[in-house]
């Protein structure tokens, strides 16, 4: 064959598939909840993520599920996503939000 393409798979990059933090979140303590806010924004960013989504204006389109707030946060991965979340830094301030907020928080693997 006349200019066949030798390269196998291993030539090629792995596609790196982003990760999503999806939060849904009702807010107990404002107060108390923004020392939260104030350090958690600088310790994403730190890991790459980018915050797509964070507001009440949610709609539910089907079900019950009906969240007070939606934090949706971009990660350039799945990895990167888990470094941020099981950082010391962001654990330490896992107590802040648990004590001020009602949230459940996933990880979501983009196409």
């Amino acid at each position: 064959m006349v200019g066949r393409d030798r390269r196998t798979r291993r030539d090629f990059p792995r596609f790196i598939v982003a990760g999503y933090v999806i939060v849904d979140l009702e807010i107990l303590d404002p107060s108390g909840f923004e020392q939260y806010r104030e350090r958690v924004i600088g310790m994403v960013k730190k890991y790459g993520g980018k915050y797509i989504a964070a507001s009440e204006a949610v709609e539910t389109l089907e079900g019950d599920w009906k969240p007070k707030r939606i934090v949706m946060i971009e990660f350039e991965s799945m990895q990167r996503a888990r470094a941020w979340f099981d950082s010391e830094e962001y654990q330490q301030i896992g107590s802040i939000r648990h004590r001020t907020a009602k949230t459940k928080m996933i990880l979501v693997e983009g196409v």
